[in-house]
């Protein structure tokens, strides 16, 4: 939801100020989380608070970083998405140290003094580069985009993530199937995850988005379907899945921008963001309800590979007729 409505608010503070309220919120819901004595707590402190300045702080700097950088405009956004990547790498270590340094409560109070601590500096470097995010036509209204694209690329945007999501939001669970170490395979796929960012933030301002957006999903659908029928070689399989996820996820923002154009853009990006949260929230209940009555992850791997496949093509038809 900050994604969503971000783009109404870029434009009317400056940089660093959306990164100072980033600390206040991220700090604040991270240790009101962890001060919880009940679930709702946590949701109120992690899931609503916490996850608004995560919002606004992803959202505003892929836009910014875009902006700031016209000329290598997807490097910049492959660079951000694999400092997110990069964050998932680290979290793992210190998460364990806190939890068993102090429970709970510690992690969330390393977590938001973490997040405190980058954002300031963010906001630093934001106000030192001196450049602002200008938008030109505040006022243009999102009904003047195309709902016919805007649907098209939501399901494409949605299927291709709910595949990968499907897999890795079960990545320890697969793992330990195989008898193989589940924080482990978290971080193959993190790291893999990184590394497909950038690489494909450096291609987007090189060769075809379709080809990209189109090869990804099929290079993750491949990854899927061999981890559902033959998982032998599982964290290859994975890091290829977090590889496909990464570059993904780098190229979208993007591309996005190109067929919306730069002021529409951010505001069309944040309307098919909404497709990643509900996959957030639907691929991996999928996946764990498909366990539970299976005794197999086979099936929701396969049902990914679907996803994946479908994605591909959508993109192929849309990027063939409005690109």
């Amino acid at each position: 939801m900050a994604v969503l409505f971000g783009p109404k608010v870029y434009s009317l503070v400056q940089p660093a100020t959306i990164y100072v309220w980033v600390a206040f919120l991220g700090g604040l819901g991270a240790v009101v989380a962890g001060l919880g004595g009940s679930l709702a707590q946590v949701w109120v402190g992690y899931s609503l608070i916490f996850g608004l300045a995560n919002g606004l702080g992803y959202g505003f700097g892929l836009q910014y970083a875009a902006r700031a950088n016209p000329d290598q405009a997807g490097l910049a956004i492959g660079v951000v998405t694999a400092a997110y990547a990069f964050g998932a790498v680290l979290a793992p270590v210190g998460f364990e140290a806190a939890i068993n340094f102090g429970g709970f409560l510690a992690a969330m109070v390393l977590l938001g003094a973490a997040v405190f601590l980058v954002s300031i500096w963010a906001a630093s470097v934001v106000r030192r580069t001196g450049v602002n995010y200008a938008e030109s036509d505040v006022e243009n209204a999102i009904s003047q985009l195309s709902r016919r694209k805007l649907a098209i690329l939501w399901l494409a945007y949605g299927g291709g993530f709910a595949a990968g999501l499907m897999a890795i939001g079960h990545a320890a669970g697969i793992a330990s199937v195989a008898g193989l170490s589940g924080w482990m395979a978290a971080g193959v796929i993190a790291i893999c995850n990184l590394a497909g960012s950038l690489l494909s933030g450096w291609l987007s301002d090189r060769i075809s988005h379709r080809f990209l957006l189109t090869s990804l999903p099929i290079v993750g659908a491949l990854a899927l379907f061999l981890l559902a029928v033959a998982p032998i070689q599982v964290f290859v399989l994975l890091g290829l899945i977090g590889f496909a996820y990464g570059g993904t996820i780098a190229t979208y923002p993007i591309a996005i921008s190109r067929i919306f154009g730069a002021q529409n853009g951010p505001r069309a990006y944040g309307l098919i963001f909404t497709a990643w949260g509900t996959a957030g929230l639907l691929a991996p209940w999928l996946a764990g309800k498909i366990f539970d009555v299976t005794d197999s992850y086979s099936p929701a791997l396969l049902i990914a590979v679907c996803f994946s496949v479908a994605s591909a093509f959508i993109i192929q038809k849309i990027f063939l007729r409005s690109a």
